[in-house]
C-alpha cells in the first residue's frame, strides 16, 4: 500500500479548440513535474480542448481530434513518469460528456463523467453535455481519488456518494470564471465538502481569458482539518508541487506553495487586464487603438492596456471637437505620457462641417439637438475603425457599465469597439480602480510604476463635451445614486418597492428602470467585455428587445 504520494497541480492556461497548443501545456508541465519527483500532474476542466468549448463539441470531427489527443497524451505516460488527470469532452455509448480522464501507464485508465451540469449565468453546458451518474472513486496507486468535476463541489451529493463509496482524497478540476468576491464563495464551498466528508480536498482551477469570461486560477488545498495547505496565485499560470502522506487519521498534505490573494480593487484589475491580454494575444491583434478623451474611463482603459500589453502595444487618439476644453487636451497628453504610449491628435471638426453640409437640405428648418451630438461620436468611432482597418490594432471601446445600463452611450460611435474592460464595470467602481493603480503595479503589470492617472481626470465632473458646458449630471443622476438603483435592478432583480425602501426617490427609480429596457437593443450591439459581476450584460442577463415591460411600469 502506498504511504506516500506527491501530486503536482498545472494551473494553466489553454485556449479553447487549439488542441496542439493546450497539449503542448500538458506536456511541458508534465516534464516539470516529473522534475519534481510528481506521481499525477492534476489539470484543469477540459484542459484538452479549453473551457467553455460551446457548440464546438457539437461538431464530430472536433471530438474525434480530441480524442486523438487524449490517446496520444495517455500512450505518453507508459514512460514511467508522472499519471495525468486531464479534463476533456468524451463520448460514452453516443452520448457527449464533460468527462475527467486518468491517463497512466500507456493506457486510459479510468473516465469520470460530470454530473452536475451548470445551466446559469454564462453556462449552458446542458445543451451540449449529457450528465454522467454519480461517480465512483477512481483507483490511482492504491489511492482512491474521489474526482469532482467543478460545479459537482457546488452541491454535497458528489462528495457524499465518493465518501461513501471509500474515496480518501477529493481532487476538483474546474473551470471556474472570476467573479467579485466569489474566490470567497469556492473556499467557503470546499470547507463544507471537507467538513461534510472529512477528506482533505484539492481545488484545480483554470487561469486565462476566454471571450468574456476570465478564469483567475487561484486554486488551493484543504486538508481534513480544513486548514489551508497550498493557495496558488491569482490570475498566473503556475505548477505547485504537493506532498501526501498517509496517516493512521487519512492523508495529509504539505506544500511551499502559498501565495497572499490579492484585494478586491486589485483582483478586479487583474480580471481585466488578464481579460484583454488573453482576448489580444489568442486572437492575434498586433495591439489596441482607443479614443483618449481626457476623461477617466478612457484613462483608465489605456491604464489596463498598456498593463496588459505593454506601452508600444497601445495607440490613443485624442480626437477633438470645437467644444472639447483645453483642460481634457492637456489631461489626455499628460496620461498617455505617464503611460508611455503613442497619442496622435486628429481633430473631428472637418467631419462635423462636412456632415453639417451634407444634411443641410435634409435638416432645414430643425434645430440642433441630440442628432448632431450623436454625429460627433460617430465621427470619432468612425476614424478610430479606419485607423484600425489602416493598421490592423482592435478598437478599444471605453464605456462603462453605468452608461451602456442606461443608454448614455452612441451605437456606432463611442460603443464601436472590438473589446471593452469596462463593460462590467460602474462608474463608480472606475473612480477606485482609478485611485488603486495610482498607488499599485500589480504583479506582471507590463506599465510603469506611480501615478498613471493625472488627479484632475479623477476629480473633475465628467463630461462627454459634446455641446457647450456639458456635464453628465445634466442627465443622469449623480452616479453613487444611479450605481445603487442599477446594482439593485441588474444584479439583485429587486422591486421598485424594495429600491425605493433603501432610501431611492420613487420616481427616479422609476425613470431609470425606462432608461435601463430601452436600452436592451443598444447593448446587444455592444462589443464583448470582461465579465466582473454575477450578472454582465450578455449571456447572464438575457431580456428581450422587445416587450411590454414599460407599460407594465406604467401601470405601477
Amino acid at each position: 500500500m502506498t504511504d506516500q504520494l506527491t501530486i503536482a497541480l498545472a494551473q494553466i492556461n489553454p485556449t479553447v479548440g487549439a488542441l496542439d497548443h493546450n497539449a503542448a501545456l500538458i506536456r511541458t508541465a508534465r516534464a516539470d513535474a516529473a522534475a519534481a519527483g510528481a506521481d499525477l500532474v492534476v489539470y484543469p476542466e477540459l484542459s484538452v480542448c479549453g473551457y467553455p468549448p460551446e457548440d464546438l463539441v457539437l461538431k464530430p470531427f472536433f471530438l474525434d481530434k480530441v480524442e486523438d489527443t487524449v490517446r496520444a497524451l495517455a500512450a505518453e505516460t507508459a514512460d514511467g513518469g508522472p499519471a495525468l488527470l486531464v479534463g476533456a469532452p468524451w463520448r460514452v455509448d453516443g452520448q457527449r460528456h464533460n468527462a475527467a480522464l486518468l491517463l497512466d501507464g500507456g493506457t486510459i485508465a479510468a473516465i469520470r463523467l460530470k454530473h452536475d451540469l451548470p445551466n446559469y449565468g454564462p453556462f449552458d453546458e446542458k445543451r451540449v453535455f449529457v450528465a454522467g451518474p454519480l461517480p465512483g472513486p477512481v483507483n490511482f496507486r492504491s489511492v482512491r481519488l474521489g474526482v469532482l468535476v467543478c460545479e459537482d463541489m457546488w452541491t454535497p451529493d458528489v462528495a457524499e456518494t465518493l465518501a461513501e463509496t471509500g474515496a480518501e482524497i477529493l481532487v476538483v478540476p474546474n473551470g471556474s470564471p472570476f467573479e467579485i468576491d466569489k474566490a470567497d464563495r469556492r473556499l467557503e464551498l470546499a470547507v463544507s465538502r471537507v467538513v461534510e466528508t472529512g477528506l482533505p480536498l484539492i481545488y484545480l482551477n483554470q487561469v486565462g481569458g476566454q471571450d468574456e469570461l476570465v478564469f483567475d486560477g487561484a486554486s488551493f488545498v484543504l486538508n481534513s482539518d480544513r486548514s489551508l495547505v497550498a493557495q496558488l496565485p491569482a490570475f498566473a499560470a503556475c505548477l505547485a508541487v504537493t506532498t501526501w502522506t498517509r496517516t493512521a487519521g487519512g492523508w495529509t498534505a504539505t506544500s511551499p506553495e502559498m501565495v497572499a490573494p490579492p484585494d478586491a480593487l486589485g483582483a478586479l484589475y487583474g480580471a481585466m487586464v488578464l481579460g484583454l491580454r488573453d482576448y489580444v494575444a489568442k486572437n492575434r491583434f498586433p495591439g489596441v487603438i482607443l479614443g483618449m478623451s481626457g476623461g477617466i474611463d478612457s484613462a483608465i482603459s489605456a491604464a489596463v492596456a498598456v498593463d496588459a500589453l505593454g506601452p508600444d502595444r497601445v495607440h490613443c487618439v485624442m480626437m477633438p471637437s470645437p467644444y472639447t476644453s483645453q483642460d481634457s487636451l492637456d489631461d489626455a497628453a499628460e496620461c498617455a505620457g505617464l503611460l508611455g504610449c503613442r497619442i496622435d491628435t486628429i481633430s473631428i471638426q472637418p467631419a462635423m462641417e462636412a456632415f453639417a453640409a451634407m444634411l443641410a437640405p435634409s435638416f432645414a428648418g430643425t434645430n440642433p439637438d441630440i442628432t448632431e451630438e450623436n454625429l460627433q461620436s460617430r465621427s470619432r468611432g468612425l476614424t478610430l475603425m479606419a485607423l484600425s482597418n489602416k493598421f490592423g490594432s482592435m478598437v478599444l471601446s471605453t464605456g462603462n457599465k453605468s452608461e451602456m445600463s442606461v443608454g448614455y452611450a452612441t451605437l456606432y460611435g463611442d460603443m464601436c469597439g472590438g473589446y471593452n474592460v469596462l463593460k462590467d464595470v460602474y462608474k463608480t467602481t472606475v473612480y477606485k480602480l482609478s485611485h488603486w493603480r495610482n498607488s499599485h503595479r500589480p504583479d506582471g503589470a507590463l506599465g510603469p510604476a506611480g501615478r498613471v492617472i493625472p488627479e484632475r481626470i479623477i476629480t473633475k465632473a465628467p463630461t462627454a463635451e459634446l455641446k457647450p458646458g456639458q456635464k453628465d449630471q445634466d442627465t443622469l443622476p449623480d452616479y453613487p445614486v444611479l450605481d445603487d438603483i442599477l446594482e439593485c435592478l441588474v444584479e439583485r432583480d429587486l422591486s421598485l418597492q424594495d429600491i425605493v425602501a433603501r432610501g431611492h426617490d420613487a420616481a427616479l427609480v422609476n425613470r431609470v428602470w425606462r432608461m435601463l429596457d430601452r436600452a436592451e437593443y443598444k447593448r446587444r450591439q455592444a462589443p464583448p467585455g470582461v465579465k466582473i459581476t454575477s450578472r454582465s450584460f450578455g449571456r447572464d442577463r438575457r431580456y428581450p428587445i422587445t416587450s411590454g415591460l414599460l407599460s407594465l411600469l406604467r401601470g405601477s
